[in-house]
C-alpha cells in the first residue's frame, strides 16, 4: 500500500481511538510507519535524504504495536515531500494524543508508556522535518540552477 494511504489510514485510526491502550497502540503503529518510510527512503529515496532516512528507520520501536504493524504494508512511497509532510502531521497528533493520555492517567506505567512513545514520536518529527528542509534545500537549488523562462524574462505591457 502506498505510503500517504497508510498514513491516511493511521490518522483516521488514531482519530477513533477511545481508550488510553488503543491512542498508545496506534502510537507505536504510526512510529513503525516512520521507521518503515525511513528504511525504504535510506535505500531508494533521493541522495539528499539517506542518511536522515536511515536515522529515522532506527528511532524507537513498535514496541506498543498489537499484531502486526500496518507498515509491513508499506509498498511504496510516491512523491516523497507529500509523503513526509502528511507523516509529520501524523507524529504531531500522535504526540497531542499521548500528552492528553499521559496527563489523564494515574497510572505509572501508562504514564512513562506514554513518555516514551512521544520521544519517539518528537524525534521521528525531527527527522521528517529535517528531511523535508533538504528537500526544500534541494528545489531552490534546482530553479536556481534552471535556465532562465525566455517569457518571463521580456518587459511586457506597462513595464518600466
Amino acid at each position: 500500500m502506498e505510503a500517504e494511504r497508510l498514513i491516511a489510514t493511521g490518522r483516521h485510526a488514531l482519530a477513533e481511538s477511545r481508550v488510553a491502550l488503543d491512542i498508545v497502540a496506534e502510537a507505536w503503529q504510526a512510529q513503525a510507519l516512520a521507521q518503515a518510510m525511513g528504511s525504504r527512503l535510506a535505500l531508494s529515496g533521493p541522495m539528499e535524504l539517506r542518511g536522515e532516512a536511515r536515522g529515522l528507520s532506527e528511532i524507537g520501536g513498535a514496541r506498543g504495536a498489537a499484531g502486526v504493524p500496518r507498515a509491513a504494508q508499506l509498498t511504496a512511497i510516491g512523491d516523497a515531500r507529500v509523503a513526509l509532510t502528511a507523516l509529520g502531521a501524523l507524529l504531531g497528533e500522535v504526540g497531542i494524543a499521548l500528552v492528553g493520555v499521559a496527563c489523564a492517567t494515574d497510572e505509572e506505567g501508562l504514564y512513562w508508556q506514554c513518555i516514551e512513545a512521544i520521544d519517539a514520536a518528537d524525534e521521528a518529527g525531527d527527522r521528517v522535518r529535517a528531511m523535508l528542509r533538504r528537500l526544500a534545500v534541494r528545489e531552490r537549488e534546482r530553479e536556481r540552477d534552471r535556465p532562465p523562462d525566455p517569457a518571463r524574462g521580456r518587459a511586457g505591457p506597462g513595464s518600466g
